[in-house]
């Protein structure tokens, strides 16, 4: 297998695993799971996995003071972006909501032109005007009923928080930190999010005792998400760099599609699929045509090249 297919099938699998959160999460959501609980479990489950990644890779867990601030106030940011997502599966199809969320490329070349003063391109703000018609044919299906509105601002919500999230790793001290380590940590303040949470509400809710196995639900949203999402996508960027792999996080929505249609019954239209593939292609161009990419992917130092001799 030559790398540049070894690259492409890494990262397919990147992101055809961060696709399968719905199908993970919703038959948790049947059972009356929270979407803080749900979280509360994926994240702890998460923590271990990324330690050991981390303790194979000989890093150091060792952080200092000064980091520690930045490191919280990301941690809540990316678990926003998590609990809104989540919180959106409640009022609209997973699939949609999925397909929503991959506009956040473009929200990052909008927070860079006015915040950073990065130059926004007439092909950025074509491709944001193509997004947007794309979310519209989303927004109002073909019977006149449109998505839930509370839906579609979680959703955004989730989308703005994950590319802030982006912008400000890129902007802080924690740009020279290696990812995984930084993944690690955000993944633990985030957590701290989820218990505050259940804890002032309904508390943490666990599985039906006659249903254990949607505790392997629990753990596949650690493990598919999360650490084989991670791993996949750092394989890939080693192997064809970050653009491409950039452009592959396509086949998030894809996924999240798929299994909404085939496994949940969501409804695909052709005013569904036009709306998606305008999506997919106006994202795909902006992460294609510009610098953007370098602000969507930073994992290269997780696992450097070892260097021949």
């Amino acid at each position: 297998m030559n790398t540049t297919f070894k690259g492409y099938l890494l990262g397919a699998i990147a992101a055809a695993a961060y696709g399968t959160n719905p199908l993970f999460a919703l038959p948790l959501y049947a059972e009356g799971i929270s979407p803080d609980s749900v979280l509360f479990f994926r994240y702890l489950f998460a923590l271990p996995i990324l330690g050991l990644m981390l303790w194979s890779r000989g890093r150091s867990f060792a952080i200092t003071r000064h980091d520690l601030l930045p490191l919280a106030v990301l941690g809540i940011v990316f678990a926003l972006s998590s609990l809104t997502l989540f919180q959106s599966y409640n009022y609209m199809d997973a699939g949609i909501a999925s397909t929503i969320l991959f506009v956040y490329p473009i929200m990052v070349a909008l927070i860079m032109a006015v915040f950073f003063h990065e130059k926004l391109t007439i092909q950025t703000v074509v491709c944001l005007v193509m997004a947007v018609g794309g979310i519209g044919l989303l927004y109002k299906g073909e019977n006149g009923a449109t998505l839930s509105f509370t839906g579609t601002m979680l959703v955004f919500a989730s989308s703005l928080s994950y590319a802030t999230y982006i912008v400000a790793i890129n902007q802080t001290r924690l740009k020279d930190m290696a990812t995984l380590k930084v993944t690690f940590y955000v993944i633990l303040f985030g957590w701290f999010l989820f218990v505050f949470r259940s804890l002032a509400g309904d508390g943490i809710q666990l599985p039906p005792a006659d249903k254990w196995y949607l505790w392997g639900n629990l753990f596949a949203l650690a493990l598919m998400p999360t650490a084989i999402s991670l791993l996949c996508t750092t394989g890939a960027i080693q192997y064809i760099g970050s653009t491409p792999t950039a452009i592959l996080g396509a086949l998030e929505p894809v996924t999240a599609v798929f299994f909404g249609v085939t496994v949940f019954g969501e409804v695909l239209t052709v005013r569904v699929v036009i709306g998606f593939l305008l999506i997919i292609f106006a994202v795909s161009i902006v992460v294609a045509g510009g610098n953007i990419n370098k602000y969507l992917v930073r994992l290269r130092k997780m696992f450097p090249r070892i260097k021949r001799r």
